[in-house]
């Protein structure tokens, strides 16, 4: 199934971001927009997908693309758990081209995007890797991904890891681990690495503990967003690191402790909670949660 042309409405898709661009473009813009592409759907090589992928951010300019409320939800309905709000206006514009791209021939398909990731510069490849949900043939483009992760370039990371359905539904546990361990370790917004909790697995909880301890050790502060990814695996071994952040003089990782604690089933974490009764019930009450933790 993974390996079908697309797993979503193409077509809907394309028509609905060609109804933002036309909100951010001049009329002139978007004729050149409209010419190129249909260039593109009918080339059998890449000349044309490579020159006006190239050329678009000079057309388009750098503004930021907002969506409204319904705008959002049209494009959640086409593709669920993707988002363009906010997007580089060249960044959506790059996107509505590679939709433009023929299909048919897979070796053909993959070698002319596969062409655009090795010469891409790095705003392009930023945009290349937030348009991976959209790609044909999504499951060949697995590791690609896994590379993009190793990537040191930030913009090229977030683009991975912000508002992004496609690590999360074909990387390989490892892979996944890696991307989830990288956000930590370069300071990321993980609440918007989509799929975080359900991919939560005892392998990347342990790394993460280790990780604690070794911040610990260096006496440095740990993000308290990475407990969320071990309450569900506390058992003997690891209830102690769950206790020290419980005992902490930060209310934050207090109430981060809170929260592991909750969602977990092991019976001493469930005790510990019961012992901060104002917690555990704002917790209940959802006055407190991961996404508002440290409001």
């Amino acid at each position: 199934m993974k390996n079908q042309i697309y797993l979503y409405d193409v077509r809907a898709l394309s028509e609905l971001l060609s109804t933002f661009i036309r909100q951010y473009v001049t009329v002139e813009n978007y004729s050149w927009l409209e010419e190129k592409a249909a260039l593109v759907a009918s080339e059998n090589n890449a000349a044309q997908l490579n020159l006006s992928f190239a050329a678009i951010s000079r057309k388009t300019g750098r503004a930021d693309t907002r969506l409204n409320a319904d705008q959002k939800k049209q494009v959640s309905v086409i593709l669920p758990g993707f988002s363009v709000d906010g997007w580089p206006l060249h960044r959506l514009c790059r996107t509505w081209i590679l939709l433009q791209v023929n299909p048919g021939d897979q070796d053909n398909y993959c070698n002319k995007i596969g062409g655009l990731f090795k010469n891409a510069e790095m705003n392009e490849l930023a945009d290349l890797y937030a348009a991976l949900p959209v790609f044909a043939y999504p499951g060949m483009w697995v590791n690609r991904c896994a590379e993009g992760i190793r990537s040191n370039i930030g913009i090229v990371l977030e683009a991975i890891m912000y508002d992004n359905p496609y690590p999360a539904e074909f990387l390989d546990e490892a892979s996944w681990n890696q991307l989830v361990l990288k956000a930590f370790f370069t300071d990321k917004d993980v609440n918007r690495i989509i799929g975080l909790d359900n991919r939560a697995n005892p392998k990347l909880a342990s790394t993460l503990i280790d990780y604690a301890h070794e911040r610990w050790a260096a006496k440095r502060q740990v993000n308290n967003q990475l407990w969320r990814l071990v309450a569900k695996f506390i058992d003997a071994t690891n209830f102690p690191a769950i206790q020290k952040i419980a005992a902490s003089e930060d209310l934050t990782t207090r109430k981060a402790a809170a929260l592991t604690c909750s969602q977990s089933e092991y019976a001493p974490a469930r005790n510990l909670l019961d012992k901060v009764p104002d917690l555990r019930n704002d917790i209940i009450e959802n006055k407190l949660n991961w996404l508002n933790l440290n409001s």
